[in-house]
């Protein structure tokens, strides 16, 4: 009987194998500068990088300040250098007129230390209920009250360092009561000088002190004793951080802001 022999069944060719892909790098989750990138796209041009101000654009900015406003007053209501610092102490992320309202029936009850002392934490709390942060900002009120009696005799300190020493002043609290009160060259620098300082491109700076000095550098003596109102007053109702009206600005045509809508 004859042998049957079988054709062993062909092999499968192996599957071609998929090139692997090239490895991308992903850049780190921590990095900072990429997330922003990804956000904000291409970065706006640096304000340092424009021509800089010259003295005498400088002093036509301020001369023009001073003849559309020559005396400006700040617009937190005091009646002595005491309020004004409790005042300003207050004012910290709040408005001036969220503080004037609250702060008219308590300087009518206590505008000394001594009678702030004797009002006492928790009847101040009742007065200043309606301004942000009241319970800690009446705690250092009345800290600081009882600083300025035992420390300086019941008078408001006339340096910065004494100023910054009392509780919840800090050096804007302490350039605000120097100038407004005693008159000193100081600049304060809030939210609006900060933006009107880089925006106009007069004194830009990372930081409220680096605006601070650079403002002090560039402003001439003459103007120093109003040039925070000033900036103030122009930031609060010219210069706007949302909507700027620059049809209306007194500076336009100097001011150094690439995105200036006249």
């Amino acid at each position: 009987m004859a042998k049957i022999t079988r054709k062993p069944a062909p092999r499968k060719a192996p599957a071609p194998k998929k090139k692997a892909k090239p490895a991308v790098a992903k850049p780190k989750a921590s990095s900072k500068k990429w997330a922003s990138s990804q956000k904000s796209g291409p970065a706006k041009k640096s304000l340092k990088a424009t021509r800089p101000w010259t003295p005498a654009e400088i002093h036509e900015v301020f001369s023009r300040f001073r003849k559309a406003n020559p005396e400006p007053k700040g617009e937190l209501e005091h009646v002595n250098p005491f309020t004004l610092l409790v005042a300003v102490v207050l004012s910290a992320q709040a408005t001036d007129a969220g503080v004037n309202k609250a702060t008219r029936a308590l300087f009518e009850v206590a505008d000394t230390p001594q009678k702030m002392l004797d009002l006492g934490e928790e009847r101040l709390r009742e007065y200043i209920k309606t301004i942000g942060l009241y319970r800690t900002k009446a705690k250092n009120v009345i800290a600081l009250s009882a600083k300025v009696l035992s420390d300086f005799g019941g008078e408001v300190p006339r340096t910065r360092a004494e100023i910054e020493s009392l509780p919840g002043a800090g050096r804007k609290t302490a350039n605000v009561v120097l100038n407004m009160a005693f008159g000193e060259h100081t600049m304060a620098v809030d939210t609006h000088v900060f933006r009107v300082g880089n925006r106009t491109g007069i004194a830009p700076g990372k930081t409220p002190l680096d605006v601070e000095f650079g403002l002090e550098k560039v402003i001439p003596a003459e103007f120093m004793l109003h040039a925070h109102h000033w900036l103030i007053l122009h930031g609060r109702y010219t210069c706007l951080a949302r909507k700027p009206r620059c049809e209306v600005c007194l500076i336009n045509d100097l001011c150094r802001w690439p995105e200036k809508t006249v």
